[in-house]
């Protein structure tokens, strides 16, 4: 049952065993992935214990376990079908998936083993192994969902600071970009250690947007208008933080109307 037509199998390098590792992971990614649709038919619950088969042809099979015991090599998870539909399809994928990373490397190990792989030779194979993503984050998407999520943390922490921090008056260097958060007022300008610093609402309720006319508040992204000084609520005029840190000069909607007029 090994290589896809019967045939004996016995990669004996590190080299080898890492080939066979990939035709096995190639093979049962397919199954979870591109060919989804065949391999859920195929686990019918209504039939006995079934296993997904990987081989270095990068064919997959679902079949009964081998019946020899023991087995010519390490048997992979045992009944996967009879949890298809006691499970959201996803979850299930998922779960065959982590199975079958394991089943991968315990065939792998087994060759090192077999064919007496030392110390180094087992720490190489680990490696190239451990180099590949596991079927688990191909199946479901985690190494890439990782990396997005890192970006996105990275991207909201810098956003947050900007816009939940309180304003402060504009440094000299700040006019590169548009003013995003509205001044303090001048009472408050030049007294830092005043107690009224820490009531937001107090310090800044003179501050409305020059759209919908509502209060500043300290948890809400402005910006300024270049043109005519009025704050508005970054949502009012259609700006994210991340928009706003590209515009060297902003005009809100109604300067630039009145630009455009002839």
């Amino acid at each position: 049952m090994d290589g896809g037509a019967g045939a004996q199998y016995n990669p004996r390098t590190v080299e080898e065993v890492f080939r066979d590792f990939k035709g096995r992971r190639a093979a049962i990614i397919k199954a979870l992935t591109t060919e989804v649709g065949e391999f859920y038919r195929q686990c019918d619950p209504e039939k006995e214990n079934l296993c997904l088969y990987g081989f270095p042809s990068e064919q997959w099979e679902v079949n009964l376990p081998a019946e020899e015991v023991p087995p010519e090599l390490p048997e992979p998870a045992l009944g996967i079908n009879f949890a298809r539909d006691g499970m959201q399809e996803k979850d299930w994928l998922s779960l065959v998936a982590v199975h079958s990373d394991a089943w991968l490397l315990s065939v792998a190990f087994y060759f090192g083993a077999r064919f007496g792989f030392d110390k180094a030779d087992r720490k190489r194979l680990f490696n190239m192994t451990n180099d590949l993503p596991t079927i688990f984050e191909a199946v479901t998407g985690a190494a890439k969902k990782s990396l997005e999520e890192k970006i996105a943390g990275s991207n909201h922490s810098t956003t947050k600071s900007k816009s939940n921090s309180k304003p402060q008056r504009e440094p000299e260097s700040y006019g590169k970009y548009p003013k995003q958060q509205p001044p303090l007022p001048p009472a408050m300008q030049d007294d830092d250690d005043d107690d009224g610093l820490d009531d937001d609402d107090d310090e800044h309720g003179e501050t409305l947007c020059g759209s919908c006319g509502e209060n500043y508040a300290a948890d809400e992204f402005w910006i300024c208008c270049d043109n005519c000084e009025k704050w508005f609520h970054g949502k009012c005029v259609k700006i994210t933080p991340a928009r706003a840190e590209h515009i060297k000069h902003y005009k809100c909607p109604t300067c630039t109307n009145k630009r455009a007029r002839p």
